[in-house]
């Protein structure tokens, strides 16, 4: 996974780095910023939320000053607490690294439950486990929501879907009769009737036709690899889906594979098996 990749992540509403702020913020103050040059959309989206921080990008490390309280943390790291409660780096190398860290996120930050008043719950649907549903959200009739679990803003769950132990992004649409599990839905997906998404990673603005299908356990049992370049890399994992870019378009009636990938902006043929 690219530095650029995580940083164009967002966990629990917020992007990557304001959730890392955030989480700092909670327990020592902080004066300033500093990235490396080529990083000022990510400046940016700070100094928008916190005018007041100072943020400035480097071109050379050798030369920032190491007075005072200094934290130098990766990009493609995300703060999360210990089982001590203190609060340490995670670091997100590979792809099934955001679903581990998805799953810490949710333990530690989702343990009660939190439904805005502004969302919609229909009286036949359950509520199972601790959630937090936010702003706009429509859940539709004869749905379980299985916690724990984070719906963002403007989301909509048609009738009769399951969703469990998820991370699902603002603006995202979900038809009925579907289950997504474990997954990470980036936000804004388009997700049609029928569908099963298992252990998988759903980029921002990918559209899923009807009866559509990650696969997450091979038929030897044996633990998922994932290609990474020319290399094929053990993920250390019995149950791993598929990773979808953004943009992509998934026709009906495609399965993917455990452990496959699928670029950002791909148009996937209907009735496809993506085994490659």
């Amino acid at each position: 996974m690219t530095t650029q990749d995580a940083c164009s992540f967002s966990v629990m509403g917020k992007p990557l780095v304001l959730y890392n702020i955030a989480k700092l913020a909670s327990r020592k103050s902080i004066d300033g910023v500093l990235f490396p040059e080529g990083y000022t959309h990510v400046a940016n989206v700070i100094s928008a939320s916190y005018p007041s921080m100072r943020v400035d990008e480097y071109k050379d490390k050798a030369f920032i000053s190491a007075t005072g309280d200094l934290l130098e943390l990766p990009l493609n790291s995300i703060i999360v607490e210990s089982s001590m409660g203190d609060l340490v780096a995670d670091q997100m190398m590979y792809p099934w690294d955001l679903l581990r860290i998805m799953n810490k996120v949710l333990e530690s930050e989702v343990k009660t439950t939190l439904i805005s008043p502004n969302a919609t719950i229909c009286r036949s649907s359950i509520i199972s486990g601790p959630c937090i549903i936010e702003d706009g959200t429509f859940i539709d009739d004869f749905c379980k929501i299985k916690g724990p679990i984070y719906i963002g803003k403007n989301s909509k769950v048609g009738t009769g879907s399951l969703l469990r132990n998820c991370m699902v992004g603002s603006e995202s649409s979900i038809g009925f009769n579907c289950e997504i599990g474990r997954s990470y839905l980036a936000g804004k997906n388009k997700i049609a009737h029928h569908n099963v998404i298992l252990d998988s990673i759903i980029g921002e603005g990918t559209w899923m036709g009807g009866y559509v299908g990650t696969t997450n356990v091979l038929l030897n049992s044996k633990n998922v690899k994932y290609k990474v370049g020319d290399q094929l890399i053990d993920t250390g994992l019995h149950h791993f889906g598929a990773v979808i870019g953004t943009n992509c378009m998934i026709g009906a009636g495609v399965i993917v594979l455990p452990g496959r990938y699928i670029p950002s902006n791909s148009a996937i043929q209907a009735g496809t098996i993506v085994s490659k």
